[in-house]
This record gives structure tokens, sequence and C-alpha cells, in this order.
């Protein structure tokens, strides 16, 4: 019966935290939506800059122009919310964690979102106008660049996905080195696959240039290199010894 209630009470506040977080993604969303067609026009200005002279960007369908500003301003939503979804996330898994794991996971939440931020500015403000440069410079002779809002936003939002996920790596890293699976040193004998690994990314995930390979080749390099420096002190030899017999309660 005992482990019945706990289950129960498990479950009752996982579906607490999880409400929580759904309504800080609804309270950002209703503090933003009038600004919807504002933050699409932002969104589209390293496209804008970059268009020939009289061509704008197109709505294919009736309700794109109503829809692919509220999809921008949802998913806005739930990246400026993401610090407090995953807050919930913490306060939910803490209390079963051991204090060496508390002292590991908080720091790692917190990097990993300020990490993926990052990689979407750099999406943003560095990779977005070199490649939209490129695309409308190679238009064929005749042909007019108008590109789809909707087209246009899910390729955008791919692209800050791919570039928040690919910043991701020291966490990556760390979390490697902390189980077990490999360490430092493993790591550093395999610099050669990885920068060969991370230029290949490049080339995949942003246009046949070489300038905007190498924008994305090289971050993803050097944090590689912080990933290696700061796993090294979060190997599975380091911490084994200091684990406690019972997971902490304190928060």
């Amino acid at each position: 019966m005992t482990d019945a209630n706990n289950l129960i009470s498990h479950l009752v506040e996982l579906r607490n935290r999880i409400l929580r977080a759904l309504l800080s993604v609804l309270a950002v969303f209703l503090c933003l939506v009038y600004f919807a067609e504002d933050l699409y026009h932002y969104l589209a200005s390293p496209l804008m800059a970059v268009l020939p002279e009289n061509a704008s960007m197109i709505a294919t369908d009736v309700a794109s122009p109503f829809f692919a500003p509220f999809k921008l301003t949802l998913v806005l939503s739930f990246f400026i919310a993401i610090p407090y979804v995953l807050y919930q996330v913490w306060a939910f898994i803490a209390p079963g964690l051991y204090k060496t794991e508390k002292k590991l996971v908080m720091p790692l939440l917190v990097s990993s979102t300020l990490l993926f931020y990052a990689g979407m500015a750099f999406a943003y403000f560095v990779v977005f106008p070199l490649a939209f440069a490129f695309f409308t410079s190679v238009a064929p002779s005749g042909v007019t660049v108008s590109t789809d809002i909707s087209s246009y936003l899910d390729f955008v939002l791919k692209l800050f996905f791919a570039f928040g996920v690919s910043f991701e790596i020291p966490i990556a890293i760390i979390l490697m080195c902390w189980t077990g699976v490999t360490d430092a040193k493993s790591l550093r004998a395999k610099r050669p696959f990885v920068i060969v690994g991370v230029f290949v990314i490049g080339m995949l995930l942003t246009p046949p240039d070489v300038i905007s390979q190498t924008l994305l080749a090289l971050p993803m390099w050097l944090l590689f290199e912080v990933g290696v420096i700061v796993g090294g002190f979060y190997s599975k030899n380091n911490h084994s010894d200091e684990q406690e017999d019972n997971p902490a309660t304190d928060n």
C-alpha cells in the first residue's frame, strides 16, 4: 500500500510540474502574440535584406499569413520558457539524486540552455546572412526569388534546432565522461576523426559553400575541445568514490 501511495504521489507531482511548465509557455505566448507579425518580420530580416529589388516573400496558402506568425510565436514562447521548464524537471528529479549528481546536473541544465541559445543566436546573426546571400545569388537568370513564408519558417526552425543541438557538444562529452562511456584521453586520441566529422556535419547542415560550412565546423571543434577539458574533471573514476549509499533528500 505504501508503494502504491508513493507512486500516486509521484504521479501527482509529475502532473503538477508538467502543468506548471505548460502554463509558463502559455503565459509567454500570451505576452508575445500581439507582436506576432513584428516577430516574424524580425525573423525574416536576414532573407529580406538580400532579396532582389522589388522582390518579397509570398504566401501560397490562404491561412499562411495568420498561421506562420502564430506558429513562430508559439515556438518562441517555448524557447523563452525553457529555463523554467528545465527548473520543473530539476525540481522533480532532484530528490532522487545523490549529492554529487546534484552538483553536476544543475550546472549542466543551466549551461545546456545557454549553449542552445548561443547556437540559435549564431545561426541567426552569422549563418543566415551568409546562407541566404548565397541562395539568392545563385538563382538562375530570369528566376525571381520569392520564398513562401511557411516554407521559410520551417527552414529556419530546422536550422535553429540543428545549431542549438550542435552547440550542446560539451554537455554530451561531459555526460559521457561522467558516466564512464569514454574519457578525455580517449577523446584526445580521436581528435583527427572529430575534426573531419565536424566539417562533414558542417557540410550537411549548411549551404554548399566553404564559408558557412567552416563557420559551423570551427565552433563545433572549439566546443569539442572545451568539452574534453571540462570532461576530464568529471570522469567516472573521479566521482565514483564520492557516491553516497542513499539518494540525497535535500533540495
